[in-house]
């Protein structure tokens, strides 16, 4: 199995890893078949997200996925973040082999999962979660 530099760079040197004590949203998902499991947590202001950090018990893959989506969606807006998806996590990887592929699904989903906790407790709706519940997610690859 082939990873890119950016995958081993990002798994090497994760960016953001911690939590925030007093985060704004916080989400976790976890896929019982492989074992990963990934918490990502958002710190809000005006809208923009300032903060992201992220702990995840996984494969190198599960931790660059993680690392990559923290970089991407700070200092974006909450619908610029929502509309970030696992391809976008994965391009900016430079590729993941495909039986790695759901990693970065589990990334997009954990950000959503924040999103939607900062959602409900701010009293806020966003276009990009209509519909949306965390219950619906299934990660069973």
């Amino acid at each position: 199995m082939l990873y890119t530099d950016i995958v081993m760079d990002h798994f090497s040197n994760p960016r953001n890893v911690g939590e925030i004590k007093d985060a704004d949203g916080v989400g976790e998902v976890g896929n019982i078949k492989c074992g990963d499991i990934m918490k990502i947590y958002i710190k809000v202001e005006n809208d923009v997200i300032t903060d992201c950090k992220f702990k995840t018990f996984g494969c190198g893959s599960a931790i660059a996925s993680s690392s990559v989506t923290t970089e991407m969606v700070m200092g974006k807006t909450i619908e610029e973040a929502l509309e970030l998806t696992n391809q976008d996590v994965v391009q900016q990887l430079g590729g993941l082999p495909s039986v790695k592929v759901h990693c970065s699904v589990l990334a997009e989903d954990a950000l959503k999962v924040a999103i939607y906790n900062y959602a409900k407790k701010a009293g806020k709706e966003y276009k990009g979660l209509k519909g949306f519940e965390p219950s619906q997610l299934s990660h069973e690859h």
